[in-house]
């Protein structure tokens, strides 16, 4: 197999030549179902385990090769939709950055922090910017913000960094079921200009982060707005939006991925996780802890996690109209027009999975020993994308109208 890069007139990609029906084979994603003990709140909301709750019947689709943690709670009924593996620790990665805002606003509104730091907290719950929440950790205690979180919402599993990588707040444990709490304690318990400042930057979450990562997988990919997001990743080379971008080093990026000995928490397998809320009225709160295959490409498990958020029960939450289709190649752009001659909107992560809504015929693109002039519109990019790169065995893809 060889690799060559190609120039703009075949969309800057760099593509690895195979036959053609293994480069466009479809991906196909193996099911695994079980039951799982309900959940009930307790006195004070916060939902607990119990075993005398009826099984609830999963449904979460869960890829091969992958293990997940999954809790879907509906504010409604006060119920869990779904429930696997709530109590597993994973590493947090990303997601971690919510207690650490929440943190840094106890007992003090948005309003009361000085300029910079409100900037800062912006930047890493919008772009999930690393340099921001490294500030954070050093300047207010490092483990102790974990700690003190923790009693303050009554988590059970969730726990500092081990003492061996005390500075990595991307190895803070934490599981499905302490993060819905999180999240019920923000909805529910936090005051309203805390709660507004923090869902309101979620809810302005950017495709790209501050380090180059695709970072609208799982709840965003998977639903329609209004939703509001914090994801996680650790342990992947390279994310999307641009296409040389390596994982930053430090506590969240590629240096993340030294073992710790024999840690509970699995600090080597690439993760990737998905939290929020979802639906009108913030209904749904999902949350999706996952650990892939040592050497998953990120576009694979961003695939991934999108597959098995689409499978979950999540009251409230519409899902968008189109077909999911896979791609191949590498530095893949998303472009304004139907055109390579026009901006480039984004670069998808390899190999990546992505929702088509309509097609058109635009700017002939060729990549020996393929040429085609569709083109197809990523709904959830705002662009076009050329359909020589969909995992497609014609250039016009069947049932896909035009635009």
């Amino acid at each position: 197999m060889s690799m060559m890069s190609l120039g703009s007139a075949r969309d800057g990609a760099v593509v690895r030549f195979a036959r053609r029906g293994a480069v466009r084979a479809g991906v196909l994603t193996a099911a695994l179902a079980a039951l799982v003990c309900a959940t009930a709140p307790t006195a004070t909301g916060a939902p607990t385990e119990s075993p005398s709750s009826p099984p609830v019947s999963v449904r979460a689709d869960v890829p091969a090769g992958v293990t997940a943690g999954v809790a879907v709670f509906d504010r409604h009924t006060g119920a869990f939709t779904e429930q696997l593996n709530t109590a597993a620790q994973f590493r947090s990665a990303s997601v971690v950055k919510l207690l650490i805002a929440l943190d840094l606003l106890w007992n003090r509104g948005p309003d009361a922090l000085p300029a910079a730091d409100r900037s800062r907290v912006d930047n890493m719950l919008r772009g999930s910017d690393d340099a921001a929440a490294s500030t954070f950790w050093a300047n207010n205690g490092s483990g102790a913000i974990v700690d003190r979180m923790v009693t303050r919402l009554g988590l059970t599993d969730t726990a500092r960094p081990p003492a061996t990588h005390p500075g990595y707040w991307g190895y803070t444990a934490l599981s499905a079921r302490d993060t819905v709490k999180i999240y019920r304690y923000l909805l529910d318990a936090a005051p309203a200009a805390v709660r507004d400042y923090v869902l309101g930057n979620l809810r302005q979450s950017t495709r790209c982060a501050t380090d180059g990562y695709d970072q609208h997988f799982g709840i965003a990919g998977s639903f329609n707005r209004p939703w509001a997001v914090k994801q996680g990743w650790s342990g992947f080379s390279s994310g999307g939006c641009t296409a040389t971008t390596a994982a930053a080093a430090g506590p969240a990026g590629s240096a993340a991925r030294t073992a710790a000995g024999a840690e509970a928490v699995d600090l080597a397998r690439p993760a990737l996780h998905t939290t929020g809320v979802v639906g009108a009225g913030d209904r749904s709160i999902v949350a999706v802890f996952t650990l892939h295959p040592a050497a998953t490409p990120y576009g694979k498990a961003y695939t991934d996690v999108g597959r098995l958020t689409r499978s979950l029960n999540v009251p409230g939450a519409s899902q968008p109209a189109g077909t999911w289709i896979g791609t191949w190649g590498s530095g893949v752009r998303v472009r304004t027009q139907a055109a390579t001659t026009s901006g480039a909107v984004t670069t998808l992560p390899a190999g990546v999975e992505v929702l088509v809504g309509c097609q058109t015929r635009g700017q002939q693109v060729s990549v020996p020993p393929y040429t085609n002039d569709w083109w197809a519109r990523l709904p959830q990019y705002g662009g076009y994308m050329t359909n020589i790169y969909l995992s497609v065995p014609e250039n016009r893809i069947p049932g896909v109208p035009v635009c």
